[in-house]
């Protein structure tokens, strides 16, 4: 039951409440099956996204008995994150004006355990070839090490690159792995890359963020749609559509993205149960470390 379906979120847009949760149950056969037990942080706008929006992670009250949540530690308590398993709870937190669901990259039972690795490319200015080659750069990376990896919009201004993983590792060694992929990256790539997190000392630079692994940071889930004018979804793509230029960091809006569904599927079905070890990831990196720097052949250049 979706309550004042006609509330509007979107005001440039005219898109409702009701559509929003329209959207989410169309999709709801394909989303769910990535963020099933995942623990949820709800963006909320309760004015659309013309006024203050804020996070929730915490869900303590007001809620329906057969929502299932998970308890996970913090630093002075608890936190009681929803989890959504099928279309039912999907809408519930689409129901409390939840434009966007953002995940952990583990899930329950094993929550200290990430099945993907996240990294972030987030453009401080709006550099299209530059965002391609260092996706492109990023994917080659991952491949030398013998990972491989899946692309989606991010809905905002970058990508997002996922590696899928056994649950072997985790957060603090995920997150570590990340943290070094990214430097290695920067390393080979100064002029365009940085892992400077203010935007003062990137220079014009794309952030490598691989702060999204650590435990309870979140992401964008796929499928999710951003607080932004047009309504753009985080939505997976392919290498090679990143490789011609035929997608952006907002290709995808919730207008047009059941035509996309219709014509290409889940371009993340592969993903799910692909889980990958880092550990021969992890042996390459140590060597890598005690040899100078070379352009990898095949790499990809702004």
């Amino acid at each position: 039951m979706i309550t004042h379906p006609e509330k509007v979120l979107f005001p440039d847009d005219g898109i409702t409440k009701g559509d929003l949760a329209r959207y989410y149950e169309t999709v709801a056969s394909i989303m769910v099956p990535h963020i099933s037990g995942r623990p949820i942080t709800m963006e909320r706008y309760h004015r659309g996204i013309g006024g203050a929006g804020f996070f929730q992670k915490d869900v303590s009250k007001g809620f329906p008995e057969w929502l299932v949540r998970v308890d996970v530690p913090k630093k002075d308590g608890i936190v009681h994150h929803p989890l959504v398993f099928d279309l039912r709870s999907l809408l519930w937190v689409a129901n409390q004006n939840s434009i966007t669901l953002h995940v952990w990259v583990s899930r329950v039972p094993e929550v200290y355990q990430p099945d993907i690795c996240v990294f972030d490319l987030d453009p401080a200015e709006v550099q299209p070839d530059v965002l391609r080659a260092s996706a492109l750069s990023l994917r080659n990376l991952l491949t030398e090490l013998g990972l491989e990896s899946w692309v989606k919009t991010s809905g905002s201004k970058g990508f997002h690159v996922v590696v899928p993983l056994d649950r072997l590792m985790d957060h603090g060694e995920v997150a570590s792995f990340a943290h070094r992929v990214g430097a290695l990256l920067v390393r080979r790539h100064p002029d365009r890359l940085t892992q400077e997190f203010s935007k003062a000392d990137r220079g014009g630079r794309i952030l490598v963020d691989t702060g999204r692994n650590g435990y309870s940071a979140t992401f964008a889930a796929v499928y999710s749609v951003r607080p932004k004018r047009g309504a753009p979804v985080s939505a997976p793509c392919t290498w090679e559509e990143v490789e011609a230029g035929a997608v952006g960091p907002q290709t995808f809006m919730m207008r047009n993205i059941e035509e996309r569904i219709s014509q290409v599927g889940d371009l993340w079905a592969t993903m799910l149960g692909a889980g990958q070890s880092l550990a021969d990831a992890i042996e390459h990196l140590k060597k890598e470390r005690q040899r100078p720097e070379q352009v990898q052949p095949g790499d990809e250049r702004s």
